[in-house]
């Protein structure tokens, strides 16, 4: 996802897609430790759109 996405989101759907993404970073965690995933890069997708989405709030709350 781009930076561009998020903008549209209000507060409150940002936070709600920030909590579902973890979840699903953490299950993809686990699936890879117990027996390797197809695509290894997927964890690092997932932590780098989990960034952008807080870096998005935390400029919202600047402003």
């Amino acid at each position: 996802m781009k930076k561009e996405d998020f903008k549209g989101l209000s507060d409150k759907e940002l936070l709600e897609k920030i909590k579902m993404e973890k979840e699903q970073l953490l299950k993809t965690k686990m699936n890879h430790k117990i027996s390797p995933i197809d695509n290894p890069a997927s964890i690092r997708i997932a932590r780098r759109n989990i960034a952008r989405m807080l870096t998005e709030l935390s400029n919202r709350k600047k402003k």
